[in-house]
């Protein structure tokens, strides 16, 4: 059997915080205010692995609610969602994601970002990828208020 799912995160972009995404520290004058470390490309990963699933999305398994997930690293939670997989008797075929933001620019990270999403869901490399894109300007992303994220994955029985 082979399943699809779609995630799509967004935070806004704040002083005093540490920009994260992808595991990656990317050196800029913002962050991304959340919960936990706000890292919106894991956050979208991790939404699309358990929509594949069919068991809700993140706000479900990691409410913001709950202060056990205060700052915490997103890799933490994606090791739970790809305990989640092995659980349901699935594994990670393929994962795409996208990063909207206008600034900065991500393009010399992008193979880390890869790297540790191959590791958090035991894929090899080449199963990950990660592109990013502006919007011109438009939006709140263009006017650097925020960065998005889109992800989809394919999962197959194991």
């Amino acid at each position: 059997m082979i399943r699809i799912g779609h995630g799509y995160d967004v935070h806004r972009l704040v002083e005093g915080r540490k920009l994260i995404l992808g595991g990656v520290d990317i050196p800029y004058d913002k962050g991304l205010d959340g919960h936990s470390d706000a890292d919106v490309l894991i956050h979208a990963i991790m939404d699309a692995v358990i929509g594949a699933l069919g068991l809700g999305d993140i706000g479900l398994h990691f409410p913001d609610t709950d202060g056990k997930y205060k700052n915490i690293d997103s890799f933490i939670l994606a090791a739970k969602t790809a305990e989640l997989l092995k659980d349901n008797g699935y594994k990670i075929s393929n994962i795409d994601a996208t990063l909207i933001m206008q600034a900065p620019k991500v393009r010399p990270y992008i193979e880390q970002m890869q790297k540790n999403i191959a590791k958090a869901y035991s894929v090899e490399m080449s199963a990950v990828n990660v592109k990013a894109t502006t919007e011109e300007n438009l939006g709140f992303t263009g006017e650097k208020k925020g960065i998005a994220a889109h992800a989809v994955c394919l999962i197959v029985k194991c």
